[in-house]
């Protein structure tokens, strides 16, 4: 049985430092990026959003074909916070969030999972860390609401983050994906 988080998957972003639509970037099997981020996460958990800023969009009809609640952010540009917060709004019953990027396809599915059993073993903030550098994806209890729902800018979740520091549950991995996201053409995985 998948855990009871939902996984909200974060695809309104605007791209401008790579120069066109990244999530649509087939990466060398021929996946748009999104879509590998999509899957890795809908493997891993039974309800799972994404948010993007077009439900018109290629983007959010690939998601959709992915398996994905698909929602628009009529807010995005105001910074990733407001799409942690339409997320959260999209599922007020869940137990938890395990936040992702959809720039980041090298996240392995068993630190999904790894989020998310922490959440549903009682963590209250749950993230992977590789050479102590904190990584994605985030899980966050169903506490963690409120704040989440007030969030409007482009920091994300970090003030949460560094205001709960002491109960923040760190998974050591030897993987750089948790770290890994794309923003420009050159920080795309060799082919």
């Amino acid at each position: 049985m998948k855990p009871s988080a939902t996984g909200i998957l974060l695809a309104a972003g605007q791209a401008t430092r790579f120069g066109a639509n990244k999530l649509l970037h087939p990466l060398a099997d021929g996946t748009p990026m999104a879509v590998a981020c999509a899957r890795t996460l809908h493997n891993v958990l039974a309800r799972c959003i994404a948010v993007v800023d077009d439900t018109q969009g290629a983007v959010a009809g690939l998601l959709a074909e992915a398996g994905l609640q698909v929602i628009a952010n009529p807010r995005t540009l105001e910074g990733m916070g407001t799409s942690i917060a339409c997320g959260v709004a999209a599922s007020p019953h869940a137990s938890g969030w395990v936040i992702a990027l959809a720039d980041m396809p090298r996240i392995p599915a068993n630190i999904v999972q790894a989020v998310a059993d922490g959440l549903g073993c009682g963590a209250d903030l749950i993230a992977p860390v590789y050479h102590g550098q904190r990584g994605h994806p985030v899980g966050f209890a169903s506490r963690h609401a409120a704040a989440l729902l007030a969030l409007h800018t482009d920091t994300g979740a970090r003030d949460i983050i560094a205001a709960h520091r002491d109960t923040l549950e760190l998974i050591e991995t030897q993987d750089s994906g948790v770290i890994a996201d794309i923003d420009t053409p050159a920080s795309l995985p060799i082919r």
